[in-house]
């Protein structure tokens, strides 16, 4: 899949679409659309680093107890271990790439 392509993501109201761009054996990028109201729910990497590219909307980045609203062209990096999700509190589709590497074994 190539970013053009991400105009194909359409979730419904408070639904998730996926699709991965890129995998490897070191490196995985996954697109998520979230529509209104939807949440990928916090969860953590122990040994990967991940990070978010905000590409449409705005993200509500959760980190650890903090939440902070990211607007695209955003990037929000998510250190090994630290607890990390996302909601989209609007009314209009957001979407954005997690990277994740490198892969857990």
């Amino acid at each position: 899949m190539t970013l053009d392509r991400l105009e194909d993501l359409d979730p419904s109201d408070e639904e998730v679409e996926t699709a991965e761009l890129v995998v490897t054996d070191d490196v995985l990028v996954k697109t998520f659309a979230l529509g209104p109201g939807a949440e990928l729910s916090a969860h953590e990497h122990a040994d990967s680093t991940n990070v978010f590219h905000v590409l449409r909307g705005t993200v509500t980045v959760i980190q650890g107890d903090d939440e902070e609203e990211v607007d695209a062209p955003g990037v929000v990096l998510h250190e090994r271990g630290v607890v990390h999700g996302a909601r989209n509190d609007t009314d209009e589709v957001a979407v954005f790439t997690a990277s994740l590497c490198p892969l857990p074994s």
